[in-house]
């Protein structure tokens, strides 16, 4: 039941739990709500993921905190529009299991090229995940906002993203205010001004801007991370999901929570409106409880690579790697699964841990040089330079022993052939640079 909850509520599939209510409330009331929500004509062109498994759904869920109107007070000097919280929700074709996955928000990827709000396009380049979100709403387009951010997820985990969904501030606040407030319970007194909160240790009812304050709250709760607010959002979307289906039972309280639900929500085209969302959630309804699994992408702190990167997290791989071709391929984690991942995370393998040798194989002077500037960058290791034959194809060589630093070094340069030879220098990997070599992956 709470972790049903907790989907229901980030995906908006709590509508279609609540709607049963609304039956005798006449139809004047399902349109109001119905036209509520704003369904967004994406524009995603052809260049995406292909669909690995057919029936299966990846819906990508934002909690937006757009500075435009009632919510500029919450970032000084912000003009675009923001990304507070980033998952995607996989249901499985056969609707018995499904998997939501949280993105760090200062998961250092790929922002691939997107059209901003003036129609000039950005460069591709690396920086936090959610800036793909004010890049595409630098002048408050939701859709842009919306495509850029799809963009950038399709990008960096190979999964095509069938749905999309957005709740921001305000509706937030509406729908505690609804529930008259959230019971929550810190271990110690939180004061930050950035979240605007202020409270005391230990359990209390939390509403309107305290409620928000406390799933926004970062740098003054536990190490300051993106990753521990992460945990305080799901636990609170887990409780207002549970309390939604045990209170709305009277008609004014369901319609104040459903108002702020549907006038703050914004979904694409496909999923716009009551009866979608609610087929959405009648689906989410029926998986078992031990067969939803709630995981964040493996990741560790960029600074053990890169020292004066104090602010990022990276995927960790080859385990986010796994992660994603298995949700593509519609394969479930389960619990033995993350528990493998929890395993996996005490001990990463980061890019200094690996030691590179690197040949250029392009028959064009200095681009082992080139390429090894590159990887120094990353933060890999670099043992030496030279010359290979010619090829055409750029390819990891390695001893057995060290397939996974290999899939390391392979996740920052996707396309680039793998190959264990018993011939490999113990110790290292080796990369030939081919001419299709791309010298800005990572």
């Amino acid at each position: 039941m709470t972790r049903r909850g907790r989907i229901l509520a980030w995906t908006g599939g709590v509508l279609g739990v609540l709607l049963l209510g609304t039956a005798g409330a006449g139809a004047w009331v399902y349109f109001k709500l119905d036209g509520n929500i704003q369904g967004l004509d994406l524009g995603l062109g052809s260049d995406r993921p292909a669909n690995l498994s057919p029936g299966s759904k990846n819906i990508l869920v934002v909690g937006s905190d757009s500075r435009a109107g009632a919510n500029a007070k919450y970032g000084k000097g912000l003009t675009t529009m923001q990304s507070d919280t980033l998952m995607v929700l996989h249901i499985a074709a056969n609707r018995k299991w499904a998997t939501a996955l949280s993105f760090p928000r200062d998961s250092w990827v790929q922002i691939p090229a997107c059209e901003r709000g003036n129609g000039s396009a950005s460069s591709p380049h690396h920086f936090k995940i959610n800036e793909a979100f004010s890049i595409g709403g630098d002048t408050g387009d939701i859709r842009k906002a919306a495509t850029c951010t799809i963009k950038t997820v399709e990008k960096n985990t190979g999964l095509r993203i069938d749905h999309f969904t957005s709740i921001d501030f305000q509706g937030f606040k509406g729908m505690v205010n609804a529930l008259d407030g959230i019971e929550v319970c810190p271990k110690h007194a939180i004061h930050d001004e950035k979240a605007h909160l202020d409270m005391d240790a230990g359990c209390q009812t939390v509403r309107d801007e305290k409620a928000l304050g406390y799933v926004r709250t970062r740098y003054s709760v536990g190490d300051g991370s993106d990753l521990g607010r992460i945990g305080r959002q799901q636990e609170f979307m887990q409780a207002l999901g549970a309390k939604a289906q045990d209170k709305l039972t009277s008609p004014g309280a369901l319609y104040d929570f459903l108002n702020s639900l549907t006038k703050s929500i914004k979904t694409d085209k496909d999923l716009a409106g009551l009866k979608p969302l609610y087929d959405l959630a009648a689906t989410v309804k029926g998986i078992p409880r031990d067969r939803l699994t709630f995981l964040t992408v493996p990741n560790y702190y960029r600074e053990a690579d890169v020292p004066t990167d104090k602010a990022n997290v990276i995927w960790q791989y080859p385990q986010a790697g796994d992660l994603f071709s298995d949700l593509a391929h519609d394969r479930e984690i389960g619990a033995a699964g993350k528990k493998k991942l929890a395993e996996a995370a005490k001990n990463p393998v980061t890019a200094r841990a690996v030691r590179v040798r690197v040949l250029n194989g392009t028959g064009a002077a200095g681009q082992a040089a080139t390429a090894a500037t590159r990887l120094r960058g990353l933060g890999f290791t670099v043992t030496a330079t030279g010359n290979a034959p010619s090829t055409d194809k750029t390819t990891i060589t390695y001893p057995a022993a060290l397939k996974t630093q290999a899939q390391v070094l392979a996740s920052r340069f996707p396309g680039t052939k793998l190959k264990q030879s018993a011939e490999a220098t113990a110790g290292e990997v080796t990369l030939t640079v081919g001419p299709d070599f791309a010298p800005t992956g990572g």
